[in-house]
This record gives C-alpha cells, sequence and structure tokens, in this order.
C-alpha cells in the first residue's frame, strides 16, 4: 500500500496544486481496499462520493436490455470516477468493479463541493476532463457503431493504449490486457470474435502478443489504419 500522499499529485484535477492543497485534501477522504471482482459501485444507487484509485484497476459497466455486460471503460492507477453522480446529486449511471485488489481514497460529495469552492483551479481542470472523456465516449460510440468486428477490437486496443499502455520508440506496450472477456464486452462482440482478431493481428504484423501483454509494433500505422 502507498503510505504517503503523492498519489494525489498525480491525480488529473488535482495535478496543479500546490503542496499544502494537496496535505489538506488527503486529510478530507478515507482510504478503501477492495479485493478483486468485489463490487465498489452499484447502478443507481445514491451518488455521495468521489472515488479515486490509490492503486489497483477497476471497470466501468452497465448491463444490456438482454443483461449482458458492457464495459464502458477500465481505470487504473490516479484515475477518479463518480464526479458525475455529485455534481448533479442524482443515481450512479453505472456499475463499478474491482479487476484487481484495489484500494481507493474516497472523498465525500459535501467535502469535493466544498474544495470546488474554495479551488476554483479544480473545477477548471474537472471539465477539462469531463470534456476529453465525453469527446472520447463519441468517438468510441462512433467507431463501434459503424466499424465492422476487427474495427471494433481495435478500437478497443487503441483505448487501453491510450489509458495504460507504454510508448517507447514507436510502439506501445499494453502490459495487462485485459481477459478476452472482458474485451468482448468492451467492444460489443464475442470472445470468440476477440481471439480470430487479435490472432489475425498478430499474423499481419501489426501487434505482438504474448500471454497478458501486448505490444502494438508501429502505433502510428496502426492508429492510421483504425481510425
Amino acid at each position: 500500500m502507498i503510505g504517503n500522499n503523492d498519489f494525489l499529485k498525480y491525480v488529473p484535477i488535482f495535478s496543479e496544486l500546490n503542496d499544502t492543497t494537496i496535505e489538506q485534501i488527503s486529510k478530507i477522504g478515507i482510504r478503501k481496499t477492495f479485493k478483486k471482482n468485489s463490487v465498489v459501485l452499484f447502478e443507481h444507487e445514491t451518488g455521495s462520493a468521489l472515488f479515486v484509485i490509490v492503486e489497483g484497476k477497476v471497470k466501468i459497466s452497465r448491463v444490456s436490455d438482454d443483461g449482458r455486460e458492457v464495459i464502458l471503460t477500465i481505470l487504473n492507477d490516479s484515475d477518479f470516477f463518480g464526479e458525475m453522480a455529485i455534481l448533479d446529486g442524482l443515481s450512479r449511471s453505472a456499475n463499478v468493479t474491482a479487476m484487481e485488489d484495489s484500494e481507493l481514497y474516497i472523498i465525500q460529495r459535501n467535502d469535493f463541493i466544498e474544495l470546488l469552492q474554495i479551488h476554483p483551479e479544480i473545477s477548471i481542470a474537472l471539465l477539462k476532463e469531463l470534456t476529453q472523456r465525453m469527446r472520447a465516449a463519441d468517438l468510441k460510440i462512433k467507431s463501434l457503431s459503424l466499424k465492422d468486428a476487427e474495427g471494433k477490437v481495435a478500437t478497443v486496443i487503441l483505448q487501453l493504449a491510450d489509458d495504460i499502455g507504454k510508448i517507447k520508440n514507436g510502439a506501445v506496450e499494453i502490459e495487462k490486457l485485459p481477459l478476452q472477456h472482458d474485451l468482448a464486452n468492451m467492444a460489443g462482440t464475442s470472445r470468440e470474435t476477440i481471439s480470430r482478431t487479435l490472432h489475425s493481428f498478430v499474423k499481419k504484423e501489426l501487434i505482438y502478443l504474448k500471454g497478458s501483454k501486448l505490444r502494438i509494433l508501429n502505433y502510428e500505422k496502426f492508429k492510421e489504419l483504425f481510425t
């Protein structure tokens, strides 16, 4: 477990704050651990807190009308969630589940609203982050609705590359690729399609795949092909 408050400096909405303010924020929330596969939040429950990921990984998902889980996004260290329900006071819009043992930092709604009032720079940073998420969501919706199976899988790979990938010499490596079942839920397709498409990408020398490690061999070329 991380024993200090440095993690707050890497959270997008807090990254421009000075050390004194970071220290103040570190005192208003609590840390809580969640075991792998445990539910952090249920869709439709009342939103009363903001969550920051100190360590770990969570998936944001909804259940379709036919009962199938649809993964909207996967969040990792320094990401945050729960801001929409805090701002409008309405219920949660999705389920949140820990994909591995995770530690979260939780700030209650009243405390977070007070933070926004005292530090307007947090509000500006939050607006920028929400705008980026909306743009990314719009692009993903467009891609998944218009593209074939190969394009859908590529869209998910590119999303993961942007979220958790590490770039080096033009290649992007995803160290811990989600399970094929989760990839299928993100792409809106079947696990068999995921497996077939990934192996097709390997044969075309677009990616390298070994275990849970995936490397996009030429990120710019891959992006050009599928966006």
